[in-house]
């Protein structure tokens, strides 16, 4: 994966081949999120400039948008792509889902749990935008349930986090009806995308055997 393709500039030029180790304590030390240190610390060097160091330090600081009431797409991941946690402990997301909604409701509009990311939209109760903390109490309350969480990282230790999920997370705030069923079907068809089934239905762990209708067109199209 490119600079580019994260957002950031392709030239990252200022200080030329370096040791990874030195670079690690030097980026951490501005605040560089670890995903983008693992890749600058390469073995091969890479050339980080003060400006990627401010825009990186601006993104370390990114307040989410709080609008009370909104319907909100979200992409949350483990830290490990390529695990298959999520639906081997299935069972426990959804206990923690159910435990979080019983203390804070919100009302889940689609969903779709993958082997290591799940999407869902949910709509926040009127006057109530806090959605952070209750990904917060779901993500803690998954990982107590018991998921092996191995191979911590030293910034894991070191933030006493048990190194299960991506520290963060893609949110979408839903405008318009169309939007809204655009995403659903996005939920949908995400198991054919990842080549995990050909047909949405035969997912298991999806809102469609909910929302959708056997027989009714999805428009997969746009989605493969």
């Amino acid at each position: 994966m490119t600079y580019k393709a994260l957002g950031y500039p392709q030239d990252i030029g200022g200080c030329g081949l370096f040791d990874p180790v030195s670079c690690r304590v030097r980026l951490q030390a501005h605040h560089v999120p670890e995903h983008l240190v693992r890749l600058k610390a390469h073995p091969r060097g890479v050339k980080p400039s003060f400006a990627l160091l401010r825009q990186v330090r601006v993104m370390s600081n990114y307040r989410r948008p709080r609008i009370p009431g909104a319907t909100i797409f979200f992409t949350v991941a483990l830290e490990r792509r390529g695990a298959d946690t999520l639906v081997r402990h299935v069972e426990a997301l959804r206990v923690a889902v159910r435990r979080t909604m019983a203390e804070r409701p919100f009302r889940i509009e689609a969903a779709v749990i993958l082997p290591d990311h799940l999407h869902m939209i949910w709509t926040l109760p009127a006057g109530d935008s806090d959605f952070p903390n209750r990904w917060r109490m779901i993500k803690a309350r998954f990982t107590h349930a018991g998921p092996n969480t191995r191979n911590r990282r030293a910034s894991h230790i070191a933030r006493r986090e048990a190194g299960l999920w991506q520290r963060r997370y893609w949110e979408r705030h839903i405008r318009s009806a169309e939007e809204l069923a655009a995403l659903t079907r996005y939920c949908w068809v995400n198991p054919v995308k990842h080549g995990l089934v050909t047909d949405p239905f035969d997912w298991p762990f999806s809102s469609i055997h909910r929302d959708g209708m056997p027989g009714v067109a999805l428009d997969l199209g746009n989605q493969v």
